[in-house]
């Protein structure tokens, strides 16, 4: 971004997320509100073809409804309740109950009323059953709504892209430019993998393997420049530190996630991380201008 600060960017996850619901437009408005840089966010795609903001690919942890994202139309997943589990109440200025549920396009309207620049950080999720179709329909619907691939803005907000796949990191970059492009990154927790349902406990090493082999290539694209964003969870920069110094030494801009503590915070402005992105952005940003 061209925002002249020597603290680094605060991306909102989510939204505001620690004080409302998830990808809600209450949280979104409120990192607005908080003074946030930027927000992240989560797509997936409907069974009609829209781009919503969703982190899982059920709908069941956040928001009354139960089954995959993929297999609901818009009209259906507009009849959920997507805030209500979170327990704030959304004051009225944030929208009705109706409205906290977000498409992409929303969003767009959201940041661009903000009146200032903003960063937008899209990450997709794989696997998807729509395969790649999910970046070709966020790209056509940036495109339409104005997005330049050639300087990564759109209006006042610009746009970058993020992934743990590294054969989605390759897709986007057939169209877009590598520094706006971020390559995720963190250690694969073995204790964390579940079973297959199908398949059982033994599946749960293999799906490990493929998911350290993931990592091995995503650790490869960012030593070799192949993304020009490095996003490593903050507990990945910590156990890993001469690696990402060596990124952050080659020329990677750094966004790291999730930083929500002031020691972490601290960590990462001693680090030189660019950008922070955090549940947190009011207390992030108060930190960071407590270091001044």
């Amino acid at each position: 971004m061209s925002l002249s600060t020597s603290r680094p960017l605060v991306y909102a996850h989510r939204g505001a997320s620690a004080r409302f619901a998830e990808h809600t437009r209450a949280a979104y408005l409120q990192a607005l509100g908080d003074g946030a840089d930027g927000v992240e966010c989560d797509v997936h795609l409907t069974q009609d073809g829209h781009v919503v903001l969703l982190h899982d690919t059920d709908l069941d942890r956040t928001s009354t409804g139960t089954g995959p994202v993929a297999e609901k139309t818009l009209a259906e997943l507009r009849e959920l309740d997507f805030h209500s589990w979170k327990g704030a109440t959304v004051p009225p200025e944030f929208g009705a109950a109706s409205e906290q549920f977000l498409t992409l396009d929303e969003l767009l309207d959201i940041l661009g009323g903000a009146g200032r620049e903003m960063g937008l950080a899209i990450e997709f999720k794989h696997p998807s059953p729509f395969g790649f179709r999910l970046e070709e329909k966020t790209l056509e619907l940036l495109e339409r709504r104005g997005w330049d691939a050639t300087t990564g803005l759109l209006g006042r907000v610009r746009v970058s892209f993020m992934s743990f796949d590294p054969a989605a990191v390759e897709e986007l970059l057939r169209t877009v430019l590598a520094e706006a492009v971020c390559q995720l990154v963190a250690d694969v927790d073995e204790d964390a993998v579940a079973p297959d349902m199908f398949f059982g406990e033994l599946a749960a090493p293999a799906i490990a393997a493929f998911l350290r082999a993931g990592l091995r290539k995503a650790e490869g694209y960012l030593d070799d420049g192949v993304a020009g964003i490095a996003g490593p969870g903050v507990a990945y920069l910590r156990d890993h530190e001469e690696r990402a110094a060596r990124w952050l030494a080659d020329g990677r801009r750094f966004r790291v996630w999730t930083v929500d503590d002031d020691a972490d915070v601290d960590f990462c402005v001693a680090f030189g991380v660019q950008e922070i992105t955090t549940n947190r952005p009011a207390e992030v940003l108060a930190r960071l201008a407590s270091r001044v």
